[in-house]
């Protein structure tokens, strides 16, 4: 009998999980054009100029039966059940696994995409603030967990520069009071000055626009919003209102049973939790779920709780925010010392995770 072929795009947390997991006992095809893992929950620090922490992809797939295509996909024929390449290849799947995760959605603000950095480019922020003439003024854009701590590691690690973040809505503002309070109080430590309520309307090489006013910024880093990368949609699976790809209680596609969603792509509604958020605390679970699937070692329901919500707020301080399995807040927060090292020991042990 010929082995079914096992396709997987993306070497995200997601993706590099199941393919691991998988190559253990079957034959995989891993197509991502990087030669190293990109550990995006560490982006604040390579954007601050500290030493990046990229483990080699072809260190994390030794010993498993794992080819890894350094390509791009850019269609797929879900009929002929074919991915194609920038490269103008095409491979052939039997089952295919998507998780090509996210990226930065700009939302039509004008200018943005022209005069901001993206998260993804965190080394070129980096490259800026290195050989900048003199210490200016930084904008970063978003209050969500990238945001915060994009503005904290920056604030520590070039004082010299004058760091604001600016929110549509509150910095923070979903954690607990006693969680919101402690962020505040550490990114004013550090010098960064808040702006919360500002809705920016448009980016130019000056600055900000906001409903409440105008921000100067010689420097503009955007992390208000990610969205999934669209070839699921352009390829015709089904999608949901944010365009991810809707999947049952296996992470299958609901369209095309043959195809798995995993990670930013992929809407999962578990029940008791809900439908899950964006991020590396549901990417990687779900990789390892379905490595172990493709992997004949399960054939049960996908099952998800989240259990904490962690900051790394420079090199000094931390936060980890104790949840309920459904994503909401509980009162405690961890902080200090012990946040640092419980976030630190976290975002270790994910890539350790991934083999």
């Amino acid at each position: 009998m010929t082995e079914k072929q096992i396709v997987v795009l993306g070497a995200g947390y997601a993706g590099l999980t199941a393919a691991t997991r998988a190559g253990k006992r079957g034959r995989v095809t891993l197509i991502a054009p990087e030669s190293r893992f990109l550990h995006r929950v560490r982006q604040h620090e390579t954007a601050a100029g500290h030493p990046e922490h990229r483990p080699a992809v072809a260190e994390v797939l030794r010993g498993r039966r794992v080819r890894h295509l350094r390509a791009r996909a850019t269609r797929i024929d879900l009929t002929a059940r074919k991915v194609f390449l920038d490269n103008g290849d095409a491979v052939a799947y039997d089952t295919l696994v998507y998780a090509l995760g996210s990226r930065t959605a700009w939302h039509g603000v004008p200018g943005a995409a022209d005069h901001a950095y993206g998260v993804e480019r965190a080394g070129e922020v980096a490259e800026r603030l290195r050989t900048a003439e003199r210490p200016g003024t930084l904008a970063v854009v978003g209050g969500g967990a990238t945001g915060i701590e994009l503005a904290a590691e920056l604030a520590e690690a070039h004082p010299g520069w004058k760091v604001r973040i600016v929110a549509a809505g509150q910095v923070g503002g979903w954690f607990s009071a006693k969680g919101r309070r402690h962020v505040h109080t550490v990114l004013r430590g550090l010098g960064a000055e808040i702006h919360e309520h500002h809705t920016v309307t448009a980016v130019d090489p000056e600055g900000l626009t906001t409903a409440a006013g105008r921000i100067p910024a010689d420097l503009v880093v955007w992390a208000a919003a990610m969205e999934p990368h669209p070839l699921a949609a352009e390829a015709g699976l089904t999608v949901g209102p944010t365009g991810r790809a809707v999947v049952d209680g296996h992470l299958r596609s609901v369209s095309h049973p043959d195809v798995y969603v995993i990670g930013d792509a992929a809407e999962v509604t578990v029940p008791g939790t809900g439908t899950l958020r964006m991020g590396c605390a549901t990417a990687q679970p779900m990789g390892r779920y379905l490595g172990n699937v493709l992997a004949g070692r399960t054939d049960k329901p996908f099952a998800f709780r989240y259990a904490v919500q962690c900051l790394s707020l420079g090199r000094r301080e931390g936060m980890v925010q104790l949840i309920h399995g459904d994503d909401s807040m509980r009162t405690s927060v961890l902080t200090g010392l012990t946040g640092r090292l419980t976030k630190a020991a976290i975002v270790n042990g994910v890539v350790m995770s991934l083999r």
